[in-house]
Parts: structure tokens; sequence; C-alpha cells
């Protein structure tokens, strides 16, 4: 799969992909950030692990590009022109970070109504995914702080994609596990790159402030609704008991009206 870069921050304003609805089969799910508070601690993770190789970036830099993958983030942050000794030290740097990171599983907690949402989600009939780009052990530790295992169907890893978003492979791999098209899905973030993987693939998205960094990059007419940061909201215009005799569409998902599920 071709890489696009992320160095654009602001999704397309192309047409609607929540227009014209269709059955809503799946909602796809960012997990660091999104259903786990953990936007700052990645930020703290990534500042440490540069400082460890004398590089020293604002922290407010670094927050905004959190929700890039390793194979990403470096060279937004330090440059995608450095020359390959400038690039030396990445694999380290990587390394460090997802160490650094691990101290923290048990100290991760879920954001308010995280699991409520996915059990609700799941009741209402669509498969449940997290399309998360971490490792198989973050994901692991993740899931557990939730402790919503039972609602969800399949889950992504960074082992499942070349590219981490904006691009589309990981999107590409939840969707075939949940046995779904993107006008059959909608996406749910915190990061503008959830955004745009979302509308580089032509799925439905949501995006909400609780990660600190969604709302200012992607609240602007024609691509998505921003949610607010407490409580989660399901980002649907139906309540959970209301899901009509028709189900529940994709094009309710994408112009959600901030109804709580608590």
């Amino acid at each position: 799969m071709a890489a696009a870069g992320p160095s654009d921050p602001t999704p397309s304003t192309d047409a609607d992909p929540a227009a014209g609805a269709a059955a809503l089969r799946a909602v796809l799910f960012d997990l660091d950030g999104t259903l786990v508070d953990t936007s700052y601690v990645h930020t703290v993770c990534w500042w440490q692990a540069l400082l460890q190789f004398d590089r020293v970036l604002p922290m407010a830099s670094i927050h905004r590009a959190v929700g890039l993958g390793s194979d990403k983030i470096l060279d937004h942050l330090l440059g995608d022109d450095r020359t390959d000794d400038e690039r030396a030290d990445d694999d380290d740097i990587i390394a460090a970070h997802a160490t650094l990171f691990t101290v923290w599983y048990d100290r991760a907690r879920p954001l308010p109504g995280a699991a409520d949402l996915l059990h609700w989600c799941a009741d209402a009939g669509p498969a449940v995914v997290m399309a998360t780009s971490g490792s198989s052990t973050d994901l692991e530790a993740l899931m557990a702080t939730l402790d919503a295992d039972d609602a969800v169907t399949a889950s992504t890893t960074s082992a499942d994609a070349e590219h981490s978003k904006p691009d589309t492979d990981l999107l590409e791999v939840a969707l075939e596990r949940a046995g779904a098209e993107a006008v059959e899905a909608v996406f749910v973030g915190d990061a503008v790159w959830d955004m745009i993987a979302a509308r580089r693939m032509g799925c439905a998205a949501s995006g909400w402030s609780v990660g600190g960094r969604v709302r200012q990059s992607c609240a602007r007419p024609g691509h998505t609704r921003c949610g607010r940061t407490r409580p989660i909201c399901w980002p649907m215009s139906k309540t959970p008991r209301s899901p009509g005799a028709d189900g529940w569409s994709a094009g309710s998902a994408g112009r959600s009206s901030g109804r709580s599920t608590t």
C-alpha cells in the first residue's frame, strides 16, 4: 500500500462520506486517547524518549503529533528530509518510547463511559472493532483496563499494517475483520490523523476531544462532528433505546447530536 504523508493536519472537504445513509454494520474505534486516557501519557513518553537522545521538543508539538504511528511520528517531529546519520537513533528512540509507555500500563484508566459505550454499540448490532496501531502488548494492557472484551468483535495492531494512520491500512484490515464496507462503518477517534484516515477510506467519522486535540483541527463544516470531553457520547442522532424500524445508519452516525449514553 502506498504511504501518504501526514503533513496536512486538516481533513479533506470532499463530499461527506456519510451522505446517503447505509446500514451501519461496524463501529471502528481508536483506542489510545479515545477510550483510554493516554494521550498525554504518550506525549510525555515521546518527550522523554527524544530527550534521551538529545532531541528537545516542546511538549505541545509532540502532543499534536500523537496518534501518528512510530513509522511517521519522528519524521513529522524532526523532519522528513533528515540524513541517514540524523536518523541513526530513530529505532532506539522508538524502542525507548515503547519501554517508557509500558510503565503506565497499570496506571492507565478508561475515559468516563468508555466501556458502557462499547457494550451499547455491541448490543445495538454493529460489529465493534479496535482499530489501533499500537503493539499487541499495548492492546492487551489497554483492553484489560477497559474490561470490555466481550463487546469487541475484532482488533488490529501495528503488525497488521505497513503504514499507520493517516494512511488507511489499519482501517482496511478493521473493515475486513468486521465484514463491512467503508460506507457501512463509522470510525471514532480523538486525533486529526484518525479523521483524515476515515475520510481517505470513505467512511463516516466522529472526532472526540477527549484526547485534547481533535476539536480545533476538525470542527469545520463538511467533515465531522466533534464531541465533548465528558462523558463520552455515542455519535448518533438516535438514542440507545430508539434504533428505529430501519436500524442504525451510517448517515446518522456522521451527523452527531452529541447525546450521552450515560
